[in-house]
């Protein structure tokens, strides 16, 4: 079982605090019917004044035991208190007068979720996904119990489901990263055990070392993989992307040209094959490159700052221009975009024009500066971090005297 994390916690009582304006949209849909005391709780809930508010839910239901909203808002306020257990009674007491009540079954979810009882928590809230399909938060918190249930593939496709309808909810998209990250660390740990000497293996172990910034060992493991699997696409692509962050372009060279006589189709090792020509000068070659990978597969990243360098080694200074200038306005890569706005600036002093070349040199100038003092702050924020916990007492499992 999975420790129910601080951060999950956390959240429960945000989507809780999300809910506490419910009661005036069920007054009105109640008003005929509805106690003086649920008013009052109403705008003591609107307050934020809990102990207020429970006690004029509570005093609701007295006075008025058929009325659903009260059991439910009285719910609410005993989970936003930490109260589970009377939560967990208002919350099935509100769904006893009014079953499908929109809501009811998700705070139900959560409050046995809170008590680290899984299988109501997700029959509940499994209700409230199938009741209300469009309930993003619903089927993030279906997906969160079912992480801590250890089915990190049905997490997932709820997590899916709940992206796609709050593709900017970042607490899904965490979650969704989490479950989708246990799928592959899951399915990895099956395909060792299933045949541990496969390419794959190899494969797996080379791709974890570039992206840990270690060449060497990715060559080393992509190298293995080849030896097994020699003719299997996609694999020497790999590799020459991994030489090429070696320092080793004849040998990247090299396994980009193996990779298209085995698959012709692969725009990828045709295009780092143009970048390659652009560092040896070759700009006529790289163009060539580089626009027949386009043709192949649009919308390769760094396109149009590779293109302007192209045509600079050409001497097309004018089609150059037009490509750092699309790169300026499109790169999300923040190293990218200033050499972009760099190599932008020396275009307009080859053309002459240089009132805009000193904008772009200081536009560069200005983004280096951004770039360096962000990475100054987090280097603090880091040393402060490692401070304090150098500076935390060591536990020693001894009692305080």
């Amino acid at each position: 079982m999975r420790k129910i994390t601080t951060q999950v916690l956390f959240m429960a009582l945000a989507w809780t605090s999300l809910c506490l304006v419910a009661p005036q949209g069920l007054s009105a849909q109640n008003s005929s019917g509805e106690p003086e005391s649920f008013q009052n709780a109403s705008e003591a809930m609107r307050r934020g004044d809990l102990n207020t508010a429970g006690a004029g839910f509570e005093a609701a239901t007295k006075q008025s035991p058929g009325f659903a909203p009260a059991h439910f808002n009285l719910g609410l306020v005993r989970e936003e208190q930490g109260k589970f257990e009377e939560a967990i009674k208002s919350l099935q007491k509100a769904l006893s007068l009014r079953p499908g009540m929109h809501g009811a079954n998700l705070f139900l979810g959560i409050a046995y979720f809170r008590t680290n009882r899984f299988e109501p928590a997700i029959a509940a809230v499994k209700k409230e996904t199938t009741a209300y399909p469009k309930d993003a938060s619903a089927w993030m918190w279906q997906g969160v119990i079912q992480l801590a249930m250890d089915r990190p593939e049905d997490a997932a496709m709820a997590l899916d489901k709940a992206a796609s309808l709050a593709p900017d909810n970042v607490d899904i998209l965490y979650h969704r990263g989490q479950a989708h990250l246990l799928v592959s660390k899951n399915s990895y740990e099956k395909m060792f055990k299933a045949d541990p000497k496969s390419w794959r293996v190899h494969q797996v172990l080379a791709q974890a070392n570039a992206e840990a910034d270690r060449p060497v060992d990715a060559i080393a493991e992509y190298q293995a993989a080849i030896e097994l699997a020699p003719a299997q696409p996609g694999l020497h692509e790999e590799l020459g992307s991994e030489y090429s962050s070696a320092a080793k372009p004849v040998e990247a060279e090299a396994a980009f040209r193996r990779e298209l006589e085995i698959d012709p189709h692969n725009a990828l090792a045709r295009y780092k094959l143009g970048v390659l020509a652009i560092a040896q000068g070759d700009g006529a070659n790289a163009k060539a490159l580089i626009e027949a990978a386009l043709k192949e597969k649009p919308g390769l990243r760094h396109t149009d700052y590779n293109l302007g360098r192209a045509e600079m080694l050409m001497g097309e200074d004018e089609n150059a221009l037009k490509h750092f200038q699309q790169a300026t306005k499109i790169e999300a890569d923040p190293d990218v975009l200033q050499q972009a706005w760099f190599q932008l600036g020396i275009v307009y002093r080859h053309l002459h024009r240089m009132p805009e070349a000193q904008q772009a040199i200081a536009t560069f100038q200005r983004l280096k500066n951004e770039q360096a003092d962000k990475s100054q702050e987090q280097m603090k924020r880091l040393k402060a971090r490692q401070d304090s916990e150098v500076a935390q007492p060591a536990e020693t499992g001894t009692t305080p005297q």
